[in-house]
């Protein structure tokens, strides 16, 4: 799968320093690329889920506000991006609060060619490592930018900050509080 990507995108993903994926921008999303970041925090090796939909992570779980909006980012071109939290189940079935950010990268021509995540475990983290995260990935998609460039890829979106760290923890918490009490199903 690795062949049909851009070299520079591939080694791109290999050196960034958070949890990222890569996937098809047609048909049912499969996952293209992973980097080292994502299988530590899945505990899934790439080449085990190269062909699979993210959607597995989620296991039993619900989700149905999360799988509204990123359904409604999958389906809308004009939605640029979406971040948003939801439960996912690590290989070793043990949970966690994924704060999920997704953007389309496309190609000059506006055609959709990607779709760029990234991931990062807010179940059990502190406000200051989740604004650490917000900045690791801000940088990354910085960087990202002109190293698609000169393969004729354009990130669509760009991050959008959380405005209260303390808030996405909350609620992060409330998540794992349900899911500790089996309600997640």
């Amino acid at each position: 799968m690795r062949a049909i990507l851009p070299e520079q995108l591939a080694t791109y993903f290999d050196s960034s320093p958070v949890a990222l994926s890569l996937g098809r921008a047609e048909g049912d999303h499969e996952l293209l690329l992973t980097n080292e970041g994502f299988r530590n925090l899945t505990g899934y090796a790439t080449s085990k889920i190269v062909g699979r939909n993210c959607r597995f992570l989620q296991g039993r779980s619900r989700n149905e506000e999360a799988r509204a909006q990123i359904r409604s980012f999958l389906q809308d071109d004009g939605q640029a991006n979406v971040r948003t939290s939801i439960v996912n189940f690590r290989k070793d079935g043990r949970p966690f609060v994924n704060l999920l950010y997704m953007t389309k990268l496309r190609a000059q021509s506006g055609q959709v060619r990607y779709i760029f995540a990234s991931q990062f475990d807010v179940s059990r983290t502190q406000p200051d490592r989740l604004a650490d995260y917000d900045l690791d990935l801000e940088r990354t998609l910085d960087r990202l930018s002109p190293v698609l460039a000169e393969s004729g890829i354009v990130v669509e979106g760009s991050l959008m900050t959380i405005a209260n760290t303390v808030a996405t923890i909350a609620q992060a918490k409330l998540i794992l509080s349900d899911l500790d009490n089996g309600d997640f199903l």
